[in-house]
């Protein structure tokens, strides 16, 4: 009976405490389109409770029952405030103006200007595209990628490259997703413009190595690129005309308010300008690429997404030799909300690239192939329990095929190779955890697993590096199984100052073969095997984050080490060519380490930033560089980035960026000597010349010619490169004409004055 008694008394407890607390939740939209609004605030001032949105704009927050003022806003638009009396669970959509149709509330603006300071993750940076939007870049063409270099931490590859190195990393151990569809190249036109069109993006986030569980795979950084979901009210155009290419965007409604699409598309015309010349008429010079995007709303709790990216560049010598390569992907997504704290997404996801050069100056013709494929699913929960946690549950799984280099048409060749197939899954949870009002957590558990599958051949070597034997049963190798914790822990001085320390282990089982300073289509992705074992890197750092005069101003400094196993570099006097790549290959350790300075300025006419990196990269690889520590490729100690953005007025807006950064760490002869009529060049240590520094200021001024509620158009002038500094952008030696016993060094640099003008328009 007491039993039966205390069971009674503590369901009606457990039902008295669950009357007390209400849950509100909802989407918030952009009002003019209908678009999804990602990390959106939700403010209860009263309870000084906060919540944000998902990547879907989807949210939920828990709070006792009761009046309240709630506030909803995000960057770039306008503060919506209600009083709701909340008695019972509410599901509440929020629709939001741009913030150029209404004045914005000073108190919520500068609530929202605080989440650097007040979020827990640490690692994490966001671009705005109306940011992106204003600054100077190479023939007027806006980029995502260049944008990002911008940015502490975030480096080039190199003078007008596209590369990314992220905290000392490599371009490989970056993962760049559009739409959760990984992209393994993203160069147009040898790198100097990225594949993604910004007409098409709307939300950029970029993980500094530190990142929640739902992200991995790469050991240095995460980007993830979402796309515009398409205007469901009304009917839109958009798009650019340059130079040496042009852009169209357009967007509507299939169904109002219930359905939309988008189609976004570019093409270069250099080579029209080719065939004006006699000497360079048969030759090929251009890229194209397409963003196309469908979402439908079953119901108010279900969602479908569907969208694809196709892009590719041609490169054609007349008759006798071309070059082409391209990324097709596409992603199938169903969002639901099961309840009013359970959010879950599924999505399926392809992802394409390959390289073909054809080599036709010889008889027979041949071509070397190289391609990468994987099919992924995923899904994955979101938990709501309360105002203090946030729960992510998933699971993911893709199925990779690789061809990393093959020949075809050459018969006396027979080094065409089988794909390569493999498996690599994953389990995670993370938990985004407020202790108190200071102290906040985000922590998480990875556990991820690699096998290789028949198909394709592995080897075994002996001790000279030698095929031993070919390996076509892979159960002669262990599958790869590892645990990748991670955390990001903040403590909140006061409402403008906090510190932050995290710790994040990675993994990664795809790697890309490069022998050059810059990443260019022909390298080769090779997966992990029983010769090439996963990358792994652990990464501690520690940052104090601070903002000034009511959030005009913010600062910030980050400091970082990464150790990093299992890193790959080539033996010395490799061919890079070999298509058993694994004979050219050594392994050892690498480590980063550094300290990241951001000065910002959010308000007002004048905005901009001021963003500087030290650091430092080394490798420590088995036989190479006598086994000494190294300078990576990637290794650039100084680097400097000042961004200023100035309105003159509601017709003109200035802009200019200026850059500094330390030359590569480059490997060059010192000397030669013959063998039988043959030259042999004699190398120095490891990486230890370096180029020249490299730095530029850019210019532009964007013209408004019209702007109304249906149409805007402007004129957009830039300078790239305003004081002509011929950066390297490489450098070859030869014999001395004069001397054959000396060496001579030549540098080659591109764009030394870029002038240009685009028109935008959108009606």
């Amino acid at each position: 009976m007491k039993n039966s008694l205390l069971f009674f008394l503590l369901n009606l407890f457990s039902l008295a405490l669950a009357q007390e607390n209400i849950t509100l939740n909802g989407y918030v939209y952009d009002i003019a389109n209908g678009e999804s609004i990602a990390n959106a605030d939700i403010d209860i001032l009263d309870l000084n409770l906060s919540t944000q949105t998902n990547a879907y704009g989807f949210y939920s927050i828990t709070l006792p029952a009761g009046e309240y003022e709630v506030f909803w806003r995000a960057d770039g638009f306008n503060v919506e405030s209600q009083v709701l009396n909340l008695n019972e669970n509410l599901r509440q959509d929020i629709f939001l103006f741009s913030e150029d149709k209404i004045e914005l509330a000073d108190v919520v603006v500068e609530a929202r200007l605080q989440n650097k300071v007040s979020e827990s993750q640490m690692g994490l940076e966001k671009v705005k595209i109306s940011t992106l939007n204003k600054l100077p870049v190479l023939l007027g063409e806006r980029d995502v990628i260049k944008t990002i270099k911008f940015l502490p931490g975030m480096k080039s590859s190199g003078a007008g490259g596209s590369g990314l190195s992220v905290r000392g990393g490599s371009t490989d151990q970056n993962m760049i997703t559009l739409d959760e569809a990984v992209v393994y190249n993203t160069d147009h036109l040898l790198g100097f413009f990225s594949t993604f069109n910004s007409d098409a993006i709307k939300d950029v986030s970029i993980y500094k190595g530190t990142a929640p569980a739902e992200y991995g795979g790469r050991v240095s950084s995460f980007v993830d690129l979402r796309m515009k979901e398409g205007n469901n009210k009304e009917f839109e155009t958009s798009g650019g005309i340059g130079l040496i290419f042009s852009r169209l965007n357009i967007e509507g409604p299939i169904q109002k308010d219930k359905s939309s699409f988008l189609v976004s598309g570019r093409r270069s015309y250099a080579d029209l300008f080719l065939k004006l010349t006699d000497d360079f008429k048969d030759n090929k010079l251009y890229f194209y690429d397409l963003n196309a995007k469908l979402n439908y709303k079953l119901s108010d709790k279900d969602q479908i997404f569907l969208s694809g990216y196709y892009g590719r560049d041609v490169l054609g010598m007349g008759d006798n030799f071309g070059i082409n390569w391209g990324n097709l992907t596409q992603s199938l997504r169903y969002n639901r909300i099961w309840n009013n704290k359970l959010f879950s997404n599924t999505s399926f996801v392809y992802s394409d690239f390959d390289f073909v050069i054809d080599i036709k100056s010889t008889d027979p013709d041949f071509s070397i192939v190289s391609k990468i494929q994987d099919f992924n699913l995923k899904h994955e929960f979101e938990y709501y329990p309360n105002t203090r946690n946030k729960w992510k549950i998933g699971l993911t799984s893709t199925h990779h095929t690789n061809i990393p280099g093959g020949i075809e048409g050459l018969s006396q060749l027979t080094e065409s190779k089988e794909p390569r197939k493999a498996l690599e899954s994953a389990a995670y949870v993370s938990n985004d955890w407020s202790l108190s009002d200071k102290i906040g957590i985000n922590y998480g558990l990875r556990l991820s697993h690699f096998t290789n599958l028949k198909g394709g051949e592995y080897y075994e070597f002996n001790e000279e590096g030698d095929i031993a034997r070919t390996i076509t049963d892979t159960k002669e190798f262990d599958d790869y199984l590892n645990l990748e914790p991670r955390v990001s822990i903040k403590y909140q001085i006061d409402r403008n100052q906090s510190i932050k320390a995290a710790y994040t282990r990675n993994t990664q089982n795809l790697h890309l073969v490069s022998n050059s300073i810059t990443s260019t289509p022909s390298d080769r992705w090779v997966m992990s095997s029983n010769i090439i074992k996963p990358q792994i890197s652990d990464q501690v750092s520690l940052g104090y984050f601070r903002n000034l005069s009511a959030s005009k101003y913010e600062f910030a400094i980050e400091t970082y080490y990464k150790d990093m196993q299992n890193q790959i570099d080539f033996k010395d006097a490799a061919n890079d060519r070999d298509l058993s790549i694994e004979r050219q290959l050594r392994f050892g350790k690498g480590r980063a380490y550094g300290v990241e300075f951001l000065a910002k300025k959010n308000k007002g006419k004048l905005t901009g930033w001021l963003g500087y990196t030290w650091s430092k990269t080394e490798k420590q690889i088995d036989d190479v560089n006598e086994n000494n520590w190294y300078n990576a490729r990637q290794d650039r100690p100084h680097d400097l980035s000042v961004v200023a953005m100035y309105e003159l007025n509601k017709k003109w807006n200035f802009s200019a960026s200026f850059i500094y950064q330390t030359g590569n760490a480059v490997t060059y002869p010192t000397g030669k000597y013959s063998i039988e009529d043959q030259t042999v060049w004699l190398y120095s240590e490891r990486n230890g010349y370096r180029m020249p520094d490299n730095h530029r200021l850019d210019i532009a001024a964007t013209w408004t010619l019209k702007k109304t509620k249906k149409r805007t158009s402007e004129l957009v002038f830039s300078l790239y490169n305003v004081y002509g500094r011929e950066n390297a952008f490489s450098i070859f030696f030869e014999e001395s004409e004069s001397n054959p016993n000396a060496l001579t060094a030549t540098q080659v640099s591109l764009f030394k004055y870029v002038p240009s003008i685009s028109y935008n328009f959108k009606f």
